[in-house]
């Protein structure tokens, strides 16, 4: 998504090696219009899917998740507590969920009323790094019974094996920017990465 990546240059920045951030139009402020974007292109990317259900996690992907969903039909949002509220009193479905940024393990809950079997379900977050948050969001899923369509991603960071780790495990993926690297704090997208290489095979 050519508009993503001019966003991410635009008005991100790169920390170190490894962080990228971006909270001033996604993660802590949000830009509200290019939000419909962002729905809109998962909807053209998961146009041939029958999807149920949406489920991401608190709190970042909640704005996604509902971002997304006017572009597939309207279908319930659900986002996974980070801890079981007093009012959670039915059965749940709880996973633990490894953050390998943060080298902290947290659990992941959702209501059984709200993951039904036999649903198709998409899942949709800010970022794709290592995979923790996703592969625990599938594990939910499994959980209820339900289908895994897809997995969607604002941005991935696709140095950090996360998409491929998904992939291997038979998950489609979709990320709309994948960020292959920083060098000297310049944010490199997958496809520039794959121009730089065919050019030291040319010299």
């Amino acid at each position: 998504m050519e508009a993503l990546k001019e966003k991410i240059l635009n008005e991100g920045t790169a920390i170190g090696k490894d962080i990228i951030k971006v909270d001033g139009f996604l993660n802590h402020q949000i830009d509200a219009k290019f939000l419909e974007r962002i729905g809109r292109e998962f909807a053209a990317r998961f146009a041939d899917c029958r999807i149920d259900r949406i489920l991401t996690v608190e709190a970042s992907g909640i704005a996604i998740a509902v971002g997304t969903a006017p572009f597939i039909g309207y279908p319930p949002v659900v986002f996974a507590k980070k801890a079981t509220p007093n009012t959670m009193t039915d059965g749940q479905f709880e996973v633990q969920a490894k953050s390998f940024t943060k080298g902290t393990v947290s659990k992941l809950v959702v209501s059984e009323k709200y993951l039904k079997e036999g649903e198709n379900v998409l899942i949709l977050d800010d970022f794709l790094a290592y995979g923790g948050a996703s592969i625990a969001l599938a594990e939910l899923v499994a959980k209820a019974g339900g289908n895994v369509v897809g997995i969607g991603a604002v941005i991935e960071k696709g140095f950090q094996g996360g998409a491929e780790k998904l992939r291997s495990k038979g998950y489609r993926v979709e990320s709309l920017a994948v960020i292959s690297g920083i060098e000297d704090g310049r944010i490199l997208f997958e496809d520039e990465e794959e121009i730089k290489t065919e050019d030291k095979e040319d010299e």
